[in-house]
């Protein structure tokens, strides 16, 4: 790169800027398109759907944080966040924690563990459950909406159940008494000479206690409280982010109109 510009004796700053802007939006993309397969390779070969968290909506997180205990300790713990760090972010009072949450733990400052022993685990599914504080971080809250949402009979597996998302995996559907249980019609399709079973649609062949649409809420409820134990302070993080942007902005501006003062006596 030259180190001089030859076009009104301008510096050669101002090359060297756009450089380094090429530059990091070039890594920008490069980032956006690995991210992107990443995402796809986590998903499978089953189309993700849309799990539409919010993690600025507190009853929902009170939801997700009932739903978890109830439904998902008893096999998986979250062992990197503590009750009472839970109890202060969605606004739940310590009477209520105690009665109605802690279910596991002895204590307020307690991790959540599980109720589950590890050898019983691997005896029982061949693998013990993996811990949950950041399974949303690192599957996604589309995959674990798509997870526990794709869940049909299988009479061929130990469970009785097997899973779009996740073939042969070894968790049973915890959730079929509020789901109901549903079969996987499956279509022969031939790709050149070779012949392969694609996923058509779920047929509903017995009804659980919830119906369709409140069984999407429960599970949206489930993922948005895994997406906030991942990281608790995302929410403080992304209001602060609007200053951070505010003000970047702002001193963009006074930057530009100190530029303009300056390069008067240049040009």
């Amino acid at each position: 790169m030259p180190t001089e510009l030859q076009n009104g004796g301008r510096p050669a700053a101002a090359y060297r800027f756009a450089w380094a802007a090429l530059q990091v939006a070039t890594l920008a993309l490069i980032g956006l398109f690995l991210f992107a397969g990443v995402a796809r390779a986590a998903g499978g070969e089953a189309e993700l759907l849309p799990a539409g968290n919010d993690i600025h909506n507190t009853a929902s997180l009170q939801r997700g944080a009932r739903n978890f205990m109830n439904y998902c300790t008893g096999c998986h713990s979250a062992q990197f966040v503590r009750y009472n760090r839970i109890a202060a972010d969605l606004q739940i009072p310590e009477s209520e924690l105690k009665a109605n949450l802690m279910f596991t733990g002895e204590r307020p400052f307690d991790t959540i563990r599980t109720s589950m022993n590890a050898e019983d685990a691997r005896r029982w599914f061949g693998n013990a459950p993996p811990d949950l504080s950041l399974i949303a971080r690192s599957r996604g809250p589309d995959y674990l909406y798509t997870f526990l949402k794709t869940f049909y009979a299988d009479p061929t597996k130990s469970t009785g159940t097997n899973n779009l998302v996740l073939p042969g995996t070894a968790m049973p559907h915890v959730l079929a008494s509020l789901q109901g249980l549903q079969v996987a019609e499956f279509e022969t399709v031939q790709h050149g000479g070779t012949k392969s079973e694609e996923f058509r649609q779920f047929q509903l062949v017995q009804k659980g206690t919830l119906s369709p649409a409140e069984y999407d809420q429960f599970v949206r409820d489930t993922v948005n409280f895994l997406e906030y134990i991942g990281e608790p302070v995302q929410a403080k993080r992304q209001r602060l982010g609007v200053w951070v942007i505010l003000f970047l902005l702002l001193f963009t501006v006074l930057a530009w109109l100190l530029k303009k003062e300056y390069w008067k006596d240049v040009r």
